[in-house]
């Protein structure tokens, strides 16, 4: 294991290169899992295959991705929560790839046991770990350092029509977020709550 507390994992078998398989575990809200990828680390600092959808697949993750997003921001700078309706519903693989966010999913799946709930895990660029959001849920972060980039990876495209949003300050929701949140966008801040907001999503077994 390295310093920052990244495991070393061989990635050779003799003179092949062997692509590690994930390790994928479910989250207080078993849809919402986090996926931590192999790293190998030596002198020079470490090196992850972030995604590969073979191993991935073999691993029981099978996604198709049709997007890639990436943003930038300082301490404090709270983005969310946002989803897309039905049928432009968008699954989120999300990583930090500078700095550190907390990042949230919020279950809008009526029917759910978990309807109403969310789960928090903090993501940073020194752990190789991704957190899935699939359709149905509502997704936002706060960043915790300065010079914070996100990457996504989305099941979907951008639709401004079917774009929808709840308040990060929801009391029914109680989203417990770990720094005071000190910049976020107009639209963001007029979003509804939680029991005034749009959403078209149903649990299904």
């Amino acid at each position: 294991m390295t310093s920052s507390g990244i495991p070393l994992v061989s990635l050779f078998k003799g003179a092949v290169y062997v692509s590690p398989l994930p390790e994928i575990r479910e989250t207080e809200i078993p849809a919402v899992l986090a996926i931590h990828t192999p790293a190998f680390a030596d002198a020079r600092g470490f090196f992850s295959e972030s995604y590969n959808r073979d191993t991935w697949a073999e691993a029981g993750f099978q996604e198709h991705f049709v997007q890639d997003n990436v943003s930038l921001s300082a301490r404090g700078v709270l983005r969310g929560l946002h989803y897309q309706l039905n049928p432009y519903g968008m699954g989120k693989l999300v990583r930090a790839i500078t700095g550190a966010v907390f990042d949230v999913a919020v279950d809008l799946r009526r029917g759910s046991s978990t309807f109403g709930h969310w789960v928090g895990r903090t993501l940073d660029a020194e752990t190789p770990m991704w957190l899935w959001i699939p359709v149905g849920f509502a997704h936002g972060f706060v960043a915790l350092r300065d010079d914070t980039r996100v990457y996504y990876k989305c099941t979907g495209v951008y639709h401004g029509n079917a774009e929808r949003a709840i308040r990060h300050d929801d009391p029914d929701l109680g989203i417990e977020w770990p720094v005071p949140v000190e910049i976020i966008s107009e639209k963001d801040g007029a979003a509804p709550f939680f029991k005034d907001s749009e959403h078209n999503f149903i649990y299904q077994a």
